[in-house]
């Protein structure tokens, strides 16, 4: 991955998507700026930026759900991480697997 080409937005954050590695399952989504990429990158950790809390977080810490890092990749246009990762218990902070697995919107599922 080319880091030079991520395209960070107006807060200088870029979104991460959290994706199982041998699953394929998405687990969350989250924010990272320049330095949390960095960390994730070349620690083997997931490391966020907290908008709310302004401040790093790196998955797991506190909560022992950790994100052992498997992969990561830049989508075709810059905007977006795709993170691949061992996830170690639960992903969302709600104690669900994922951050998608509280509301399931019905929608109408169209045909091919």
């Amino acid at each position: 991955m080319s880091v030079d080409r991520v395209k960070y937005d107006a807060d200088g954050l870029v979104a991460a998507v959290i994706q199982q590695f041998d699953s394929r399952e998405v687990l969350m989504v989250g924010w990272m700026d320049a330095e949390a990429l960095n960390r994730t990158l070349t620690t083997g950790r997931v490391t966020f930026w907290s908008r709310s809390r302004q401040e790093y977080w790196r998955k797991g810490d506190t909560s022992g759900h950790i994100q052992i890092v498997k992969g990561a990749r830049l989508d075709c246009d810059g905007d977006t991480l795709l993170i691949e990762v061992d996830q170690v218990g639960a992903a969302c902070h709600t104690g669900d697997h994922t951050c998608f697995d509280a509301d399931d919107l019905h929608p109408v599922v169209g045909e091919r």
